[in-house]
């Protein structure tokens, strides 16, 4: 078995099935999304395991148990699609030009996670919009010293789940408003970049999925339970 394979393998924590309100403040929408059970790495991915799948290194900042940033969404599903294909899973991504692969929950490989699954897994049974005091689980511009951390060095949800607020912002699957922005991805969670207000499992950001690259955005890699 591939290293970064069998790393991630041990790293999935299994999420319960559940419903979740997800808001839009922009457009102020509500709507609710029935959640079936699925599994999620417990930290950001890192660049030692980017690295050992992709033989790229993108980070602006190295080091191999931080997590790996400055990659695209496209980036993102196409280690997933790697990740895939070295466990003789069936890809989540695919279709005829970059901008527009498709992403097909119902396969049986790694993805991201929706952003539906992301929030929910984020607040872990909580309604609140963040797990714990601020500065106890993130990585965030009071605390970061200008740069992303080592994953997993604060405090997890009740799900065991870390840093997914703040550190880096993580891509999700969905397409965010194809009638308004085209084939623009959503991304969550806050970086170790923002104030305390960008740290919020509510907040919603997008960009487009192949030339958007910053140093405070990353993933991590989901599957179907």
């Amino acid at each position: 078995m591939h290293t970064a394979l069998a790393a991630i393998e041990t790293q999935l924590i299994s999420i319960p099935a559940g419903v979740i309100r997800l808001r839009d403040d922009r457009i102020q929408r509500q709507w609710e999304v029935e959640i079936k059970p699925f599994r999620v790495a417990k930290y950001p991915l890192t660049q030692v395991l980017y690295r050992a799948l992709t033989q790229e290194d993108p980070a602006a900042f190295q080091g191999d148990e931080l997590p790996v940033e400055s990659v695209s969404w496209k980036d993102a599903v196409h280690f997933c699609n790697l990740l895939s294909q070295q466990a003789g899973l069936t890809p989540c991504y695919a279709g005829t030009t970059d901008e527009n692969l498709v992403f097909n929950p119902e396969a049986n490989g790694y993805r991201l996670p929706t952003e539906a699954e992301w929030e929910y897994a984020c607040k872990a049974g909580s309604t609140d919009v963040r797990y714990g005091e601020l500065a106890e689980i993130a990585w965030y511009k009071e605390n970061s010293k200008g740069s992303p951390q080592q994953v997993g060095s604060k405090k997890p949800n009740a799900w065991g789940l870390h840093d997914m607020l703040g550190n880096v912002w993580e891509w999700c699957s969905d397409i965010y408003d194809e009638d308004v922005y085209g084939a623009y991805r959503i991304f969550r969670g806050g970086g170790w970049y923002d104030e305390a207000r960008g740290c919020m499992a509510t907040n919603r950001r997008r960009s487009h999925p192949t030339s958007f690259r910053i140093d405070d955005l990353g993933f991590r890699v989901a599957r179907n339970a």
